[in-house]
């Protein structure tokens, strides 16, 4: 029983801890990432602006993506040591 409530309480506290961004919390800070940069808002300058900032975090999510599921090979466990595939 101490394990059960151990589990769930460790469970809550990570579900806890996580944090999303809206699209909408997501699209202020690039505008505001781009103001900055001293692109006018309704500005072709600013869109661009704002689909090079998605284009460059979808390019980051990609190369995290293949390089934790190529460059890191699986450490199979077996009679007390560990071997890397």
């Amino acid at each position: 029983m101490k394990f059960a409530t151990g589990f769930v309480l460790a469970l809550v506290l990570f579900v806890a801890g996580c944090q999303t961004i809206t699209p909408e919390e997501r699209r202020a800070i690039d505008s505001r990432t781009c103001s900055s940069y001293g692109f006018k808002p309704k500005s072709e300058a600013f869109a661009r602006c704002l689909l090079d900032l998605e284009l460059d975090r979808r390019a980051t999510s990609r190369a995290q993506f293949d390089d934790m599921r190529f460059n890191n090979p699986p450490i199979i466990f077996y009679g007390g040591r560990h071997y890397r595939w």
